[in-house]
């Protein structure tokens, strides 16, 4: 065991108190046998940094350490017996997981250990939906089909046949663990682990249900009804509780996550709240104004297009994007003007054109060989 103190815990010498809880906080929850999985070499040194802690943040031991070294504290002058000790001596009688408890868990009742039992919870399991731009827009009702653990009809989810009962646990005496005793440099430490007969529950299943072996659960397809609320995005997650798997011998059912996968759209954008789509016009449209017909994700609107509209040009049209999913109302979608120039003209329509490029004073490009022999010709007849 390292004898300083201070170096246990990481630590300066001239550590305040509140330097000395911090550091402690951040060792236990890194060696705790909970977060490590019981493994012995780290066992022994989370019982060493509690002990140096406890030591510490006593001002009275702390000097004594400070003056005597530890000698002080766990000689047989200081009434600890050494490291051999009772472990309740140098902890106040408590032990280290009352110790450990009452710094993370609000204190220890009854001075003991604190044991879960009774019926375990099913875990929670996850799945992946697929929606459409629109019914992720709108909201949806979609079935969806799982497979897994639900409670026994016949036995009621209590693993025992119909007619008898459960028996408290022969192995863990009820307790719905196994402790074990061992010896360390602070004397006996007793850690537990979940029983396996009876899996932390306290009860033994003697005369186990036909149906279902004693489990009390059976896995079946099920067929739910997911109620998709207006305005998900992709990627949120929806949580039914109580429609996970059931949990071992009527335990309660674990929570569904459902990840909702929105397909794209192939004429809207996603911002938000807000939506965005392009119209496109003709140049004419765009130079003189009109009203262009716009299916938007609710209905058909005519859209006004201004005088000398430029492509880029945005129309906002309030109310009309989706809805606030945590409230009320909706975004706004917003039209982009894409003005379209025409590629294939026919004689007449270039004459057009060519005329307004005079009429303009706007230089072209000169006609090609055909068309300057039909002006010649035109010219001679």
């Amino acid at each position: 065991m390292n004898d300083d103190l201070y170096a246990l815990l990481g630590v300066g010498r001239d550590a305040s108190d509140d330097e000395l809880k911090r550091a402690y906080r951040q060792k236990a929850r890194e060696l705790h046998p909970d977060a490590t999985g019981g493994d012995a070499a780290t066992d022994e040194r989370f019982k060493e940094v509690s002990m140096a802690y406890e030591v510490l943040r006593d001002p009275e031991r702390r000097a004594r350490y400070d003056r005597f070294g530890a000698e002080g504290v766990f000689g047989p002058a200081a009434g600890g017996g050494g490291f051999g000790g009772n472990p309740g001596d140098i902890f106040g009688g408590g032990g280290l997981g009352d110790l450990f408890d009452a710094f993370f868990n609000g204190g220890v009742q009854g001075g003991g250990a604190r044991r879960r039992t009774g019926p375990v919870p099913g875990p929670d399991v996850e799945m992946v939906l697929g929606l459409e731009f629109r019914e992720a827009v709108f909201g949806a009702r979609r079935e969806v089909t799982v497979e897994g653990p639900v409670h026994c009809e016949t036995c009621a989810g209590s693993g025992a046949r119909p007619g008898t009962s459960a028996v408290r646990c022969p192995d863990c005496g009820g307790a719905g663990e196994l402790r074990r005793v061992r010896n360390s440099i602070l004397g006996q430490v007793v850690t537990a682990t979940p029983c396996q007969r009876c899996q932390g529950t306290g009860e033994a299943v003697t005369t186990p249900c036909s149906d279902c072996g004693g489990d009390g659960r059976k896995v079946v397809e099920r067929t739910l009804t997911v109620e998709v609320p207006a305005g998900v995005d992709d990627g949120s997650t929806l949580r039914l509780g109580g429609h996970g798997p059931a949990g071992y011998r009527g335990g309660p059912n674990g929570a569904l996550f459902v990840h909702l996968s929105v397909n794209e759209d192939d004429v809207f954008e996603r911002e938000g709240s807000d939506l965005h789509a392009d119209l496109h016009v003709a140049m004419t449209q765009a130079a003189l104004g009109a009203t262009v017909g716009f299916e938007t994700l609710d209905d058909h609107r005519d859209v006004v297009v201004a005088p000398g509209t430029q492509t880029g040009q945005v129309v906002r049209m309030k109310g009309l994007g989706v809805p606030h999913v945590r409230g009320r109302g909706r975004g706004d979608l917003y039209v982009r003007m894409v003005v379209e120039t025409p590629t294939e003209l026919d004689p007449g329509q270039r004459e057009l054109l060519e005329h307004l490029a005079i009429e303009r004073g706007e230089a072209i490009a000169p006609p090609g060989p055909d068309k300057l022999f039909s002006k010649i010709r035109s010219a001679l007849s």
